[in-house]
């Protein structure tokens, strides 16, 4: 190795004159280097790079990452410190339970009461339904009577309305003619009728006692009428149109025809009555033109004696049958009156 070395150097040293004279198989010996021949200041040296390093191509990932750019600088940043509520006590916590039980007992108990509300309301809606309304409306109707309302139909069957003691009065206008039967007071001085068949605008308690233990539900309906002093029960008022046949609704005997007055006018006659059954007693009978047969001392039969005819009284007095007619409520009145109070002046 260091006969390389000296034999290298030593044709460095040569001049360029003796390599020209030099035998050309020695000149090209002496450019050829050796084998193993290298710098010890150069060569050596190749091995090592440069200092800076060269870009290496990017290689793409197999995953897409999440590529946000980092904006940690832009946070804002906390200047003031931060301090968390302390815990409640033990016992501020069982305070608060407590409450919190007792607001919802107290919106249970509300729930409860607006359901019992609500269940008392259809209760009283389908016992309303189930019994129907008090004073049911009536709608007026404009077509023409049947024939039976124009047609002359004959005496009233058979039927009590009303019983005062041992006295029964009769329907006094044929049945297919009757619009309505109504109760009013009548004033001092009359007697308490006592009516039979069912009250059709009774209260609900008084209909449902009636359907449970029974009572007035045999014979026409009849209404309970506004108005009037005295008993509630005192005038009987049988509904029908004007012109209709009135009969006598008992058995007696006439004792006194005279004048019916409203508003200081006169309307049609009062016909007073003396029954067979109760001679103690008078029955009045008013809101009819009589028939020109009749006197004072004149015997009379129940539903078979015609008293007279129906007037109109519709544009005299408001008359509150009307409420529960089609028409303008007429209708032929019937008071009991002791046989005293009409002697008295």
């Amino acid at each position: 190795m260091d006969d390389v070395v000296r034999e290298r150097r030593r044709s460095r040293e040569q001049s360029p004159h003796e390599l020209g004279t030099a035998p050309p198989s020695r000149r090209l010996g002496a450019l050829r280097p050796a084998a193993w021949d290298w710098s010890d200041f150069v060569d050596g040296a190749l091995a090592l790079d440069r200092h800076d390093l060269w870009e290496e191509p990017p290689i793409p990932p197999r995953v897409r990452l999440l590529q946000a750019p980092d904006r940690a600088d832009e946070l804002p940043l906390g200047k003031e410190f931060v301090t968390v509520r302390r815990m409640p006590p033990a016992r501020r916590t069982r305070e608060l339970r407590r409450a919190r039980r007792e607001r919802r007992a107290a919106r249970r108990a509300q729930r409860v009461a607006i359901l019992a509300l609500v269940g008392v309301i259809a209760v009283i809606t389908l016992l309303l339904t189930a019994f129907g309304a008090g004073t049911p409306a009536r709608v007026a109707s404009t077509a023409p009577a049947p024939a039976q309302r124009l047609l002359p139909t004959g005496p009233p069957v058979p039927l009590i309305l009303a019983i005062q003691g041992a006295l029964r009065l009769q329907l006094p206008i044929a049945q297919s003619k009757v619009t309505a039967v109504g109760y009013h007071a009548a004033g001092e001085g009359t007697l308490a009728l006592h009516p039979l068949g069912r009250q059709s605008n009774a209260g609900l308690l008084s209909r449902l006692a009636h359907r449970i233990f029974g009572g007035g539900q045999t014979g026409l309906g009849w209404y309970q009428l506004d108005g009037g002093s005295g008993p509630q029960t005192s005038s009987l008022d049988v509904g029908a149109s004007a012109g209709a046949d009135v009969y006598s609704p008992v058995d007696g005997k006439i004792v006194g025809i005279t004048d019916y007055i409203v508003n200081n006018r006169v309307y049609g006659r009062r016909i007073d009555i003396e029954p067979t059954a109760a001679p103690a007693i008078v029955v009045s009978v008013t809101h009819l033109r009589p028939d020109s047969s009749l006197t004072v001392g004149s015997s009379v039969a129940a539903r078979t004696s015609r008293l007279g005819t129906l007037l109109d009284l519709s544009r005299v007095e408001k008359q509150a049958l009307a409420r529960y007619t089609n028409d303008s409520g007429n209708h032929v009145s019937i008071e009991v009156h002791p046989s005293v109070s009409l002697s008295l002046p």
